[in-house]
């Protein structure tokens, strides 16, 4: 089983890098284990699609709007995130992650488990840090995403 941790976002835009740097927080507490990639898939591109192909399990972390209270997290996972993602455009990048999704589905190598560990952005404006709102959620998004490794055996114990 392969497992792909993409998180996206540009970290030049405060809150919308938060995917980012809790990728890096994530990097920092636990290393990637065996049979898991971390990936920084920056604000997307289409030269994604084969990393998403290529993989059993699908965790991405991104800044969405939740129209909730800054530093919100949400999860969702498999139909629930595949619902959120169609309902609108949530995304600020030109490419989203449902047309990465599409064409995962198109070639019929859509991941067997999808989550997305969602982060309500505060503030999308110059900066090269999250807001402090946004900031204080990262312990919790790392928490989500080991959570979802450890029910999904996606590592060995270490």
């Amino acid at each position: 089983m392969k497992t792909l941790v993409l998180a996206i976002g540009n970290t030049l835009l405060t809150d919308e890098g938060v995917g980012i740097h809790a990728l890096q927080a994530l990097q920092d507490t636990h290393p990637e284990p065996e049979g898991v990639t971390y990936m920084d898939g920056g604000s997307l591109s289409f030269t994604l699609a084969g990393a998403v192909e290529d993989t059993d399990n699908l965790i991405v972390i991104d800044a969405t709007q939740l129209k909730k209270k800054p530093g919100s997290v949400d999860c969702m996972i498999n139909e629930d995130m595949d619902k959120f993602l169609g309902s609108c455009k949530r995304s600020v990048h030109e490419v989203g992650l449902l047309d990465l999704l599409d064409i995962s589905r198109l070639t019929g190598n859509l991941p067997q488990r999808r989550a997305l560990v969602a982060i309500q952005p505060d503030v999308i404006d110059w900066g090269d840090k999250p807001t402090e709102l946004v900031a204080a959620a990262i312990p919790l998004v790392v928490d989500k995403i080991v959570d979802l490794m450890g029910q999904w055996e996606c590592h060995r114990p270490v």
